[in-house]
């Protein structure tokens, strides 16, 4: 199987270490967003992982703990965005930080395992075209010899997002055309490619093709085998991310970054964030009466020859 964790929050970030406690103990509880009385049973035994994908801001409180990940294959798909502490509260003030823990995890683990994410891409009366290209140059910049890769995509307006965010312009193909054809010839000068993600545009003519958060081509480099398992159905239909168990939580994502799609609020985050226990078996929660507890049948997704 393959672990994500997690498109629903920054666990590497803020639960890193409820994360390595769950690893010692070989199993942890998830409960189903849309039925909440259903909780998962999802073994971690390594012989059942495949590959473990993390997406964070801010890997640093994970950096010396990779020891702990031995025998695990991972990779990590790592933000770094142009935005300030307006749109993303957290990480628009730690931009430095997560670019020294981004540099330090690459010289650790390889730079084909480091993805940096430059999204979502919107334009507003800061944050022009110009801006973006000077700012994904400096980025870049630091990043060089870091990673060979960096996903885009272009922000999507969910029913939250849009109320958080009234200002941003409505998408332009032609001027976000433009912005990618300019990042692109950055990222070759630095030594990486440009792929989109989950994006419905064919970017193809400005040298981005589509890729995918949980790229079965990247994890079968990884593991050294050939996978089975196809799309992730329960993801929007330009996903081609393949088969994969989210392990987060909604609503716990201490970010708070106003595009988000994962938080419906300030408050709701800190009501789930005071539930947070290392030793609990599910995260920023814990069993209640009525909860219905199912082990989920696990196994390698190695396809046999």
């Amino acid at each position: 199987m393959i672990l994500s964790v997690s498109r629903r929050t920054d666990i590497p970030a803020f639960y890193s270490d409820w994360f390595f406690n769950r690893l010692k103990e070989g199993f942890l509880y998830v409960r189903n967003p849309m039925y909440p009385e259903k909780v998962s049973k999802i073994s971690l035994e390594k012989e059942v992982i495949d590959c473990i994908v993390f997406w964070t801001k801010n890997a640093k409180p994970m950096l010396n703990r990779l020891v702990e990940l031995d025998g695990y294959n991972y990779y990590f798909q790592y933000t770094i965005n142009a935005y300030g502490p307006e749109i993303e509260p957290v990480a628009g003030r730690m931009t430095d930080e997560s670019i020294e823990a981004f540099q330090t995890i690459s010289k650790q683990i390889g730079l084909s395992r480091v993805i940096w994410r430059y999204d979502p891409i919107f334009f507003n009366e800061i944050y022009t075209k110009d801006f973006h290209i000077k700012t994904f140059r400096e980025i870049a910049g630091k990043l060089k010899g870091y990673t060979t890769k960096v996903i885009i995509s272009f922000l999507d307006l969910y029913g939250q997002t849009e109320r958080n965010m009234p200002t941003v312009e409505t998408f332009q193909e032609d001027k976000f055309r433009e912005l990618v054809k300019e990042l692109v010839a950055i990222a070759y000068e630095n030594g990486m490619c440009v792929e989109s993600c989950a994006e419905k545009i064919d970017l193809s003519r400005e040298g981005v093709e589509h890729s995918c958060c949980i790229d079965k081509n990247l994890i079968e480099k990884t593991v050294g085998y050939p996978l089975i398992g196809g799309k992730d159905k329960g993801q929007r239909a330009e996903c081609g991310c393949m088969e994969s168990i989210d392990i987060g939580l909604y609503n716990t994502c201490k970010n708070q970054c106003k595009y988000c799609y994962a938080n419906y609020g300030i408050d709701e985050v800190a009501r789930h964030s005071k539930k947070y226990n290392i030793d609990s078996a599910l995260l920023c929660d814990e069993v209640r009466p009525g909860d219905v507890i199912t082990e989920r049948k696990m196994k390698s997704l190695r396809r046999k020859r």
